[in-house]
């Protein structure tokens, strides 16, 4: 009897502890939802609602100097195939549609690479550190095939623009001068130096634009407070569980390798053919590839510090769920595995993208080549994905080489010391009424920020525009389109940039500051 009551004390006991560890538990997991936040840049300036007021003559202007501009096929295929008749008319025609910026006597331009533009704005205050904006004028081939309307007309259709580049990225190039532009009209001269760059080959690596421009700045002893290119924007609906449109600023980008594999086999007739021929090995080394994707990497990389800032933004349960990653992060990474657009945050990706062989339909081939290029996670070095690829493919008759590779970008600075970081917030709040949410993210794309490593450790990829699910397609896609209200607000924004960065000092932040 006193065997039998003992047990029974001691599950009593157990299940009493157990019950006080879940309670415990689960008073955990509330308190960092709706207690506790994550680590979040403090708001400094309180929303002033709006800022800038173009009158109707303006917007009209903005307007059509972008339809303009959208009109010039800068298409660029390959390094070596450029339409550089279009890039330079692209030249004439910022020259003519933007004439304040070209004669003012404090802004410097230049011609960098035959065809890229960089422009040295002498603010008045020398002892503040100058910043960057950066753009680029060339866009990819865009076969008039599926379009709505002809790719480089400009056409205007129920509040859209549509055309190759209003989105990537003439948008951006043609809205930093028309922003100047107007404030030169104002009388306005800034205070912080900064510089203005268009590239011209930004889709075909940037070797000749911004790679030079970027080593033109360095030769010179430039140091940049920071750097603003595209690779993000303000996203509405994309975000699942989360209502409100979030501005996601990319502090780092991926890395890239391209590895071209081929299969060299004896010819033959198909009438007595192999076991194995080139196109069978090399499809199966393929195969092998997409179906064992590089490992799951999150937690060691931005898209952490993107989940933990937007925590409490999220509808219920997620909003415990992102408030608590150091207990459901094995949970959230395999769900973010599932889409590939979130997919491509957590892991370097794989993406075969050519596939050549054969030469006749009763010939076996000689060889057969395949293309995959990968998107390197920031966790990641490209000599450790050679590596992995190679122990995927592991068949010494699969011949790699490397085309280009790249490591991913270093990871910015996102704190309440972060100049650039204030300054964006402050403006996009101000231009931005329904946007509440600040958050650090992750470029899964290359830009021509990649280049200047060396004059500034703050490079920051964010387009001011407000992007649904339908948007994303678009770009390098069908029918991409820029809708007349987004480009006002995008001038908007970069007109209140140039003057926001004026601020000499960085206040103090507010007791009472909503943590974004």
């Amino acid at each position: 009897m006193a065997g039998g009551s003992g047990r029974r004390r001691a599950l009593v006991a157990a299940g009493v502890a157990a019950v006080g560890a879940g309670l415990a538990l689960v008073g955990a997991v509330l308190l960092r939802a709706y207690v506790l936040r994550a680590p979040a840049v403090p708001r400094l300036w309180a929303r002033r609602g709006a800022t800038a007021a173009f009158g109707a003559g303006e917007r009209l202007e903005l307007k059509e100097a972008l339809r303009g501009a959208i009109k010039i096929p800068t298409v660029s295929i390959s390094p070596e195939d450029l339409n550089t008749t279009a890039m330079a008319e692209f030249g004439n025609y910022i020259r003519k549609v933007f004439p304040a910026v070209f004669s003012s006597e404090f802004i410097q331009h230049e011609t960098v690479g035959e065809y890229s533009h960089l422009f040295t704005v002498q603010g008045s205050n020398p002892q503040m550190m100058p910043y960057m904006l950066l753009a680029h004028m060339d866009v990819v081939p865009a076969p008039p095939e599926g379009w709505e309307f002809p790719p480089f007309s400009a056409a205007e259709h129920e509040g859209f623009i549509y055309g190759r580049g209003t989105l990537d990225n003439k948008n951006s190039a043609i809205g930093i001068l028309q922003a100047l532009e107007f404030l030169l009209r104002r009388n306005y001269r800034p205070q912080r130096s900064f510089y203005i760059g268009i590239g011209h080959d930004e889709e075909v690596f940037g070797r000749k634009g911004a790679m030079e421009m970027a080593a033109l700045l360095e030769a010179r002893g430039v140091k940049l407070c920071f750097l603003l290119d595209e690779g993000s924007a303000i996203l509405d609906g994309i975000v699942t569980g989360v209502k409100k449109p979030v501005a996601v600023i990319a502090i780092t980008e991926k890395g890239s390798i391209t590895l071209n594999f081929t299969v060299e086999k004896e010819p033959g007739h198909s009438s007595f053919p192999p076991k194995e021929t080139s196109i069978g090995i090399l499809a199966a080394a393929m195969t092998r590839l997409e179906q064992n994707p590089l490992r799951n990497l999150f937690g060691h990389g931005p898209e952490l510090m993107t989940m933990e800032h937007l925590a409490s933004e999220f509808t219920f349960p997620l909003n415990l769920i992102m408030s608590n990653l150091w207990l459901f992060s094995p949970i959230v990474s395999r769900v973010l595995a599932w889409k590939p657009s979130t997919n491509a945050l957590i892991r370097t990706t794989t993406a075969v993208t050519m596939f050549n062989a054969g030469v006749k339909l009763n010939v076996i081939p000689s060889s057969a080549k395949a293309t995959v290029n990968f998107r390197i996670h920031s966790a990641e070095k490209a000599t450790e994905v050679l590596e992995t690829v190679r122990n995927i493919i592991a068949d010494d008759r699969v011949k790699i080489d490397v085309v280009e590779a790249f490591d991913p970008l270093p990871t910015s600075p996102w704190d309440d010391q972060s100049f650039g970081v204030h300054i964006f917030q402050r403006t996009i709040l101000d231009t931005f009424p329904d946007v509440d949410s600040v958050v650090p993210g992750t470029c899964i794309g290359n830009t021509d920020s990649r280049h200047f490593t060396n004059v500034t450790n703050a490079i920051y990829r964010f387009n001011p525009l407000l992007l649904s699910s339908d948007d994303l397609p678009r770009i390098h896609g069908l029918n991409e389109r820029i809708s007349v209200e987004a480009y006002e607000k995008q001038v908007e924004f970069l007109f209140q940039l140039i003057q926001n960065c004026d601020t000499e000092e960085l206040p103090e932040p507010h007791t009472s500051s909503h943590e974004l």
